[in-house]
């Protein structure tokens, strides 16, 4: 009997706890909002053990927790300068955040959370939503000279304004898109090269190129871990360069 392969299946949303509905809409306790909350959770036990004891010489989780939050903090600063510091707790959070249910995904038979897009534009959003209001808080009407850009004829400004305005709309959509579909497609990737693997074995066709797919398979696996901490990186990073606009408004 012929197996059949459905690599979007393991990213179906599965209410775990009815919640009401509204209207025709149901309401529920998914496995994402799970593993949203397993996250955190995870997070902040790490957080509370390495920050417990305080030594001078750190321990290795708290080393480890150093080593995490000196690099974030180094990125928000080269990026916004002395100012950012006080975004350094958001672009810190986040970064865990991602990177944590990145890992989460990479465990067999779990969910990837940041693998719908809902997710990432919802974090996208929050950080878009933070640069205007902190941005307009700040400077008021100047923060709006974001838009303008500085020693343009004034004719120009009809075109360049407009393109400034879309490019700036379109940060939280590149932002979220970038992450999910990273996501998305290394977990089909690995899914139909799992399934290869699987296939040869049940088929008993070993020959020399049998192995392949294994092969694939286990270097595919590495790979996407190294792209579920490059992703938060990255998604940190983009974090911190957005949030420098809205100290520093101005072209």
């Amino acid at each position: 009997m012929a197996v059949t392969i459905d690599p979007i299946h393991q990213f179906e949303l599965k209410p775990l706890v009815s919640l009401g509905h509204i209207g025709h809409q149901q309401l529920a306790f998914t496995q994402s909002a799970l593993y949203m909350f397993a996250a955190v959770g995870v997070i902040a036990l790490i957080t509370i053990v390495a920050t417990a004891s305080r030594s001078v010489v750190p321990g290795r989780m708290q080393a480890l927790a150093e080593i995490f939050y000196e690099f974030i903090a180094d990125t928000v600063h080269q990026a916004t300068g002395d100012g950012g510091k006080r975004f350094l707790p958001l672009v810190f959070s986040l970064f865990m955040f991602v990177l944590v249910l990145n890992l989460f995904g990479m465990i067999p038979y779990a969910f990837a959370v940041t693998s719908h897009l809902i997710i990432t534009f919802g974090l996208a959003a929050l950080v878009i939503s933070t640069v205007v209001i902190f941005g307009v808080m700040k400077h008021g009407t100047h923060f709006f000279g974001l838009f303008v850009p500085s020693g343009v004829p004034k004719p120009l400004l009809a075109i360049l304004v407009p393109i400034e305005v879309i490019s700036f709309i379109s940060r939280p959509i590149s932002l979220s898109v970038r992450l999910f579909a990273n996501m998305l497609a290394g977990h089909i990737a690995m899914k139909i090269f799992a399934f290869f693997v699987v296939q040869l074995l049940l088929a008993g066709a070993w020959s020399v190129l049998s192995p392949l797919p294994l092969f694939l398979t286990i270097a595919l696996t590495a790979l996407e871990f190294l792209v579920a901490a490059l992703q938060a990186y990255v998604f940190a990073t983009l974090t911190a360069i957005y949030l420098n606009d809205a100290l520093h408004p101005g072209h």
